[in-house]
């Protein structure tokens, strides 16, 4: 049985997308993609970094998400001005996002139908439609 090197599987990743595999890229790839699919903020992502000993501003890891979301390797969630999360699933699915803990949880593209969207401005087209659900607690909404 051949070992695979520890980089191999996002280095092929990165290389697929066309985006050039720099140490911080492969570095913040393989925290991110190594493991189950997840919501991650770019604050948390470095705070990992940081205790992987991974050297790295928390501006380069914005500016990384943001390579791998426009490179289609993820998707940002917007869940409110300024506070977004990046989702390693970058299949069609949708998110309930709960108010009270701040996490993101995935359903099925196909569970929800839409009627009357508007048509989108001249020389445009809609690329996607991204649904977040927000839900508290009971309590919560009373």
């Amino acid at each position: 049985m051949t070992q695979q090197r520890p980089f191999t599987d996002v280095l092929a990743r990165l290389k697929s997308v066309g985006l050039r595999p720099t140490r911080q890229r492969l570095a913040l790839a393989k925290l991110l993609f190594d493991g189950e699919d997840r919501h991650i903020t770019a604050e948390a992502l470095h705070g990992e970094a940081q205790t992987a000993k991974v050297r790295v501003s928390l501006a380069t890891v914005y500016n990384t998400l943001h390579q791998f979301t426009a490179a289609g390797l993820l998707r940002e969630v917007v869940v409110e001005a300024g506070r977004s999360y990046f989702d390693t699933n970058a299949t069609d699915h949708h998110h309930f996002f709960f108010e009270e803990s701040g996490t993101l949880q995935d359903f099925s593209g196909d569970a929800v139908s839409l009627h009357g969207v508007p048509e989108p401005p001249a020389g445009t087209e809609i690329s996607r439609v991204d649904v977040v659900v927000r839900v508290c607690s009971e309590t919560e909404s009373r």
